[in-house]
This record gives structure tokens, sequence and C-alpha cells, in this order.
């Protein structure tokens, strides 16, 4: 399409083959070849910059959901604003091609360079920056099959997975309708703030006329270890968080609970097959009131202790859980509404979930409180077994619930990587 930035032929196909190299070494692994001549330069224009920086686009899985969590996030979800099918798979593709570039240090189609008279392919603000271990995760919500009053707009009601089902209702939410919802989302992940920021930028300009942003949320600080390589971070409530994460050197938990299977939703959803599940959570937390509240009552409502982070009744973070344990006066040493105990996977028939979620800071509200908390983002095999289920026992009886809000929500399917074939794209099975 005319008007677009595109990535230039020579560049994709060079980019194609380097990425073809790097999936021999694992889906989600670092690229294994670089351009860099080890003087640890820009990763931008012709080179594709140091290989440590570089996670392989392409795959069986798409990247950025079992790949060792990077530090800051950029998330966008969008409404399709054109009823052409034509037109949205064209922005599917280009949008690959972008991020087939993007993650590999390269800027979008000629870059800065161009002619004077018209913008340049690419936004800029990454010039110079390496790749900063971007990943882009595409996915598509609900309302992409069919809108809230049942219109089709482009002939994929019929291929709707059955587990992509509506969020319904929790107790206790204060959801903002402009929070909520979208066709299409973009999770960009890089150790580098500016290099998330310009993906989705450049993204969103290259929809403009196809897609619009509908909401988006920035974040900091990982609050999950989606590898065993990696330490366990703290939340903005000051307690470690996901300290019994799945991770990526489980491929057989990973089969289990995250990537979705050729028998899970029918013919119709093979689309999905390799693909996940992901729900989007905006949870306020109400820093004052937790500020005021006693180390005693604060470690109850977690069930761990602050400082070490290990389970109450023990002293070590990684030992395990014991839920049945009783003090002297024959009380649970884990309290029955703690949050370690209703999330944990034995109160919830051993269904997991793989968290990759962030804090953040948006400011403060009209009253001076400050606007932060954790953006939640957790992928699964099946929302149905999953989430849901979880979320409807934390929502009624954790007492983490005083001191948090829920605010923004979204469910979205996450198709399956994409591989190196010439003319593959982003969901390209969801509209063969």
């Amino acid at each position: 399409m005319a008007g677009r930035a595109r990535v230039s032929r020579r560049r994709l196909f060079g980019l194609t083959a380097a990425a073809a190299t790097a999936g021999a070494a694992g889906v989600g692994g670092l690229a294994a070849c670089s351009d860099d001549d080890g003087s640890g330069g820009s990763g931008r224009g012709d080179g594709a910059g140091p290989a440590d920086q570089i996670v392989a686009f392409h795959g069986d899985h798409q990247a950025g959901i079992a790949t060792p969590a990077q530090d800051r996030l950029h998330f966008a979800a969008f409404d399709i604003v054109t009823d052409t099918r034509a037109d949205l798979v064209a922005l599917l593709r280009e949008w690959t091609a972008a991020a087939a570039a993007m993650t590999s240090g390269l800027a979008v189609g000629a870059g800065v360079a161009g002619r004077q008279q018209a913008p340049p392919d690419d936004t800029g603000e990454a010039e110079g920056l390496a790749a900063g271990r971007l990943t882009l995760t595409f996915a598509v919500g609900p309302s992409l099959f069919t809108t809230a009053d049942g219109v089709d707009r482009f002939g994929l009601a019929g291929r709707r997975p059955r587990a992509l089902v509506d969020l319904p209702p929790f107790p206790g939410e204060a959801l903002e309708p402009a929070r909520c919802g979208g066709d299409l989302a973009v999770q960009a992940c890089s150790d580098d703030p500016q290099v998330a920021v310009h993906a989705i930028r450049n993204l969103a300009r290259i929809g403009r006329g196809t897609v619009a942003v509908r909401w988006s949320q920035l974040g900091f600080g990982r609050t999950a270890s989606t590898s065993s390589t990696q330490i366990t971070p703290r939340n903005l409530l000051g307690f470690k968080d996901g300290t019994n994460n799945l991770h990526v050197e489980q491929p057989a938990r990973l089969d289990e609970h995250v990537w979705v299977a050729a028998a899970d939703d029918g013919p119709a959803a093979s689309w999905m097959v390799g693909g996940s599940y992901l729900v989007a959570r905006r949870i306020r937390m109400l820093t004052e009131q937790w500020d005021r509240t006693p180390l005693a009552e604060q470690e109850a409502t977690f069930g761990r202790t602050k400082v070490s982070g290990a389970p109450l009744g023990r002293t070590g973070e990684f030992e395990p859980v014991d839920l049945a344990r009783r003090d002297a006066d024959g009380e649970p040493v884990i309290p029955a509404n703690a949050h370690i105990r209703l999330a944990a996977p034995e109160t919830n028939g051993g269904q997991a979930l793989l968290r990759r979620g962030y804090s953040f800071t948006d400011g403060s509200d009209g009253l001076g409180h400050l606007d932060a908390g954790l953006f939640f983002l957790a992928y699964q095999r099946d929302p149905r077994t999953q989430f849901i289920p979880i979320q409807r026992r934390l929502a009624g009886a954790d007492a983490l619930n005083e001191y948090i809000r829920h605010t923004g929500s979204a469910i979205f399917a996450v198709p399956p990587g994409v591989t190196t074939s010439a003319g593959d794209h982003w969901a390209r099975l969801l509209f063969a």
C-alpha cells in the first residue's frame, strides 16, 4: 500500500536468513550471529547489532512469552477502523516485516534517510540504540471475530476459538471502559524503554487508517521471573512476586499450561496450535493505605515474609509452600485468605499461569494519591480452566483485595510464531 513504511527487500531477505540460523538454537533464544564487530556500537542501520541484544523473531511460538522477561514494557491495544479484510491482511504483513526488522536491531524501511519532501520510514528515536532484547508479541481479541452487536466484519466468526471467551465480571472490579478490550494487541518488551516505545510507535504509524490505538500501558520493573537464571523481583507493595512462576527451562510444564495443542479447540481453531491465550489486567495498588498497614498484617495478606520472600513458617524463598501447617493454637500458619494460598496450584486443581507482568506508575489522581500498581499479564492454554476460576477464587476471598482495584481488563488469543517461509505473517493461518 502506498504511503506505508516498509522494510527494504535486501534487509528483509538478510533478516530471514539470520532468523533461520537463530531458530536452530531454540525458540525464543538469542540470535547466534551478528554483524557486530565487537565494538558495542549502534544496532541500527545495516548491522544487526550485538548478538546478545537480539531475541529471535521467528519460531514455533512467538517470542515474548517463554522468553526471559525484559525490564520494560509498552503494551498497546488497537481498534480496527476498516471493514476491508484485504486492508487488514496487508497491514499484518507490513507489521510482521517491521517487527522482524526492529527486533533484529534494524530500522523500518530506509530508516531516517529518504526524500526530504516525505516523512522518513522510521520515526528515528531508536537510532544509535541496540535491539535491547526487544520482543514483539501479537494477539487478537474477541471483537475481531464479531462486534458487540454481532456483526462479522471479516468473515471470521466461525473461526473464533471456544477458549477465547469474554471475561465475566468479577466482584470488586472498578473497570474503566477506556482501558478494556481491543481488536488487536501488541506487547513490546525490551531492556531499553525507548526501544519498546519506538516499536509500538512505528507499528501505530504504519497502521494509521487501518487501526487506531484504543489504549496503551507503559511498564517498568518486571514483576515475575520467567527464567531460573533471573532473581525474583519485588512488586510496588514491596513483596517478591512470582516466586513459583513457570520458567522457560520447563518445556513440559509449558506444554501443559501455556501452549495450545492440536486437540484443544477443534478444526475451526487449528490456527491457534502452538499459540497461547493472554489475559491483561491493570491492577491499581492503594499504596497509601498499604503503607499504613502493620508488617504482620502485610505478611499475613501475602502469606510470605516481606524481606526473604519465604512462605510463612519457612525460612527460604523457594521452600515448598505448606498449606496444611498449623500453629500451636491449631490455626493455619498461612491464613485461609492469604494470597499465596488462594493462588497456589494446589488450591486450583493444579492449574498454573505463566505470568510476565510489570509495575506501572501513571502519576497521581485528582486526590493526590499515586496511580500505580501492577500491569498483570498471564499466558495460558485455556482461560476457562485457568485464569477465570483462579480469579473468581481470588476476587471472592483474597485479603489483598483491600489494597487493590482492577481498573483495566482484556483477553486475547496469541497465534503461534511466524516461520521464515516467504509470505508468512502474524495470524496468517487465521486468514488462510
